[in-house]
């Protein structure tokens, strides 16, 4: 878990709006649209997310995407985790060993067990994984609900179903134009 990029940002964001969406599935295209992002960048978080078994893509007209399971089953840290993958905060480079007073060959109590500086770095880690593992999309949902207006929700859910419609509308007279004109 090296630098975490805004691609953890706009996930976790658009996640949320799928748990607000409703039962329908919302397109990548509107995702990205809402958060002010490339469908590109939203396609290649959302892939990563379907990996990791967060959400689920379906096809056809009313296509997109939807929660895999509950949001009070899916924590930060396996979103941060799905996207950026399992990598250390720290890397440590063993410098110590390199220490130009000891000439390429540092004595043992030098480099006995796990360098001091990594130590820290790993109690960090585990404490900042703890942390996002204790922390649920619900629980973040719940936090967004307590400062938006009571309309927000519902807000968000209508912007989302009129973007289904009128995909569905557009699909439809492209069918008809194709068909000369003739309904399928």
């Amino acid at each position: 878990m090296a630098h975490l990029t805004a691609s953890v940002e706009y996930g976790i964001h658009c996640l949320l709006l799928l748990a607000g969406a409703g039962e329908s599935p919302a397109s990548g295209r509107d995702l990205a649209e809402f958060q002010g992002v490339s469908p590109s960048f939203v396609a290649k978080i959302f892939s990563r997310l379907e990996k990791g078994g967060i959400v689920e893509a379906s096809e056809g007209i009313r296509g997109g995407y939807r929660l895999a399971r509950p949001t009070e089953k899916i924590s930060v840290l396996s979103i941060v985790d799905a996207i950026e993958g399992r990598k250390p905060l720290f890397e440590c480079q063993e410098i110590r060993e390199r220490c130009a007073l000891f000439g390429g060959a540092p004595p043992i109590w030098a480099t006995r067990g796990v360098c001091s500086v990594h130590a820290v770095m790993l109690q960090a880690e585990k404490a900042m994984r703890d942390v996002l593992a204790d922390c649920s999309l619900a629980d973040l949902g719940v936090s967004v609900e307590r400062t938006a207006p009571p309309s927000f929700g519902i807000d968000i859910k209508d912007w989302f179903d009129r973007r289904a419609e009128a995909r569905g509308t557009a699909r439809q007279a492209a069918a008809a134009a194709r068909s000369g004109g003739r309904h399928p």
